[in-house]
């Protein structure tokens, strides 16, 4: 059959406008199931100056504004797809709900929170990354190590009207309230834990080279943030090498880059696992013996009606995760007996499981009116599995 020249390039186009279209298509599609939305958050600002240096030049406020925005063009250049989401582009103050809310309003998935530390001696320097919980170091004292600087951070507090009210009665200087803050559970600790390790390696090396690791410590600004959330204390403003790296320009940006490359690494993650995740199969009909990394409390786990044994896949509610284990009959679980998976860095602490996964879509409504964060997962061999 021969086709004439005008009919040729009519079909040329059209095939031409057909693959542009997939090109477009797919990509989008691609970027809405993966990591959209990250907020970092310049810590201080306003009124609220953060950490000076001894000679009162310098402010946290200024070195953080300074790294969050480059930063974030960093983000938004290597990263076209993502929306990045700054609690504050300018010398104001934010108050710590506020930062959390505006993560949350964004539905980001990620939240990273920038700050400088200080001591009264010159001598420490480097930097650390913090998430919300207590210390999982067995026998580390959180007042004996870290608490000057989750005191330093969470007073800013007091520069806001009626605070007591907005924070549910905390109050920095009581050492009770430390206490509260220690018991608060993170349902995406595991991740958050992730990016804080990712952060810490990539800042590794760099223009501060002193790696003071990873912590696990009760700071405001992490609390209500509805997502992995972690803070980066950059260096210390109170030593001198510190001071020296955060006035040069250049290497404020060359620590920007190398949280650039941090939110890459873990984003790169996050699209893999969603696009494994995406895809929920029917239960499996099969029975099979829990895994070992399983540990079941007995009241809730779904069991195979003829072999009596608990299913190869399971589902269930996620409430919250920890770097201990805490009893089954534990007040946290208010009155739920929950599955708990042993992960290796984290328990993971299930309730409302069953064989189906329309039971634990029918209970998560009920589950969320106590655990706001609570998500479906599904359990399978040593695997827990968020399902989107």
């Amino acid at each position: 059959m021969r086709i004439d020249k005008n009919n040729y390039f009519f079909l040329k186009r059209t095939i031409y406008l057909l693959l542009a279209a997939i090109l477009l298509v797919l990509p989008a599609h691609a970027q809405d199931i993966g990591l959209t939305t990250i907020v970092i958050d310049p810590g201080h600002g306003g009124k609220d100056p953060g950490t000076v240096s001894r000679d009162g030049k310098y402010y946290e406020k200024t070195f953080t504004l300074d790294i969050s925005r480059r930063l974030a063009e960093k983000i938004k250049a290597e990263c076209p797809g993502v929306k990045v989401v700054l609690t504050r582009d300018s010398d104001k103050t934010v108050a710590l709900n506020d930062r959390a809310a505006i993560a949350n309003k964004a539905d980001a998935q990620l939240f990273m929170s920038i700050h400088i530390n200080a001591v009264p001696s010159t001598g420490p320097s480097g930097f650390s990354v913090h998430v919300l919980g207590k210390s999982s170091q067995k026998d580390r004292d959180l007042f004996a190590y870290n608490m000057n600087v989750c005191k330093r951070e969470n007073s800013v507090i007091l520069l806001e009207d009626d605070y007591s009210t907005k924070y549910q009665g905390y109050d920095p200087d009581d050492p009770e309230s430390f206490i509260f803050m220690q018991l608060m559970q993170n349902s995406h600790l595991e991740q958050s834990l992730e990016f804080a390790e990712i952060i810490s390696k990539s800042l590794d090396g760099g223009p501060i080279s002193a790696n003071r690791g990873v912590w696990q410590d009760p700071f405001l600004v992490l609390w209500k943030t509805a997502m992995p959330a972690v803070l980066v204390e950059i260096g210390f403003i109170s030593n001198t090498t510190d001071l020296g790296v955060l006035k040069n320009e250049e290497n404020r940006d060359k620590l920007a880059a190398r949280l650039c490359t941090a939110f890459k690494k873990y984003k790169d993650g996050y699209d893999r696992s969603v696009m494994l995740d995406v895809e929920v199969e029917a239960p499996a009909q099969d029975g099979g013996v829990a895994p070992a990394a399983v540990k079941d409390s007995g009241k809730e786990a779904a069991k195979d009606t003829v072999s009596g044994k608990a299913p190869a896949v399971r589902y269930g509610v996620q409430i919250f995760a920890g770097s201990k284990r805490l009893d089954a009959k534990d007040k946290a679980f208010m009155g739920y007996t929950p599955l708990i998976v042993d992960s290796g860095k984290v328990y993971k602490y299930i309730v409302a499981v069953s064989s189906d996964l329309e039971s634990a879509n029918n209970e998560l409504p009920i589950i969320r009116k106590k655990y706001s964060d609570a998500f479906i997962v599904r359990v399978e061999g040593e695997k827990v599995i968020r399902v989107k």
